[in-house]
């Protein structure tokens, strides 16, 4: 069973940037996620990256902003926030992706129904 941390996240002013950092052991063979969690929304996709970290794929709310990277002999992936908006505030979650439909390269779900305690990005106007 896969456990991941996350860690990163923090209070910054619209337009700045952060960068998160997921770790986990055994990870470096899977595709991995990047999710978040806005209050009373929920949870969705952002990023993915496939194992070779080659390909990745991202929602088209921060297509051009974000950067999802990994580097496996750390069993670490990342997420570079960069052009944060207020409506990027959230949890945010990182775990085995899936891909849910070959057609749609933003349909990525999360293989495991378990989270982390996710960390929290807040946004200010």
């Amino acid at each position: 069973q896969v456990q991941l941390v996350e860690s990163g996240g923090g209070l910054v002013q619209a337009g700045g940037s952060l960068r998160l950092s997921c770790a986990g052991s055994g990870i470096s063979m899977y595709a991995m996620g990047w999710f978040r969690q806005a209050p009373g929304k929920e949870r969705e996709f952002v990023a993915a990256i496939n194992w070779t970290g080659l390909s990745t794929y991202y929602s088209d709310s921060v297509k051009g902003r974000f950067t999802i990277s990994r580097d496996n002999a750390k069993n670490t992936v990342y997420l570079q926030m960069n052009s944060l908006k207020p409506e990027d505030t959230a949890v945010y979650y990182c775990n085995v992706a899936v891909r849910k439909d070959a057609r749609d390269s933003t349909a990525w779900g999360a293989r495991y129904d378990y989270w982390g305690q996710g960390t929290q990005v807040t946004v200010s106007s």
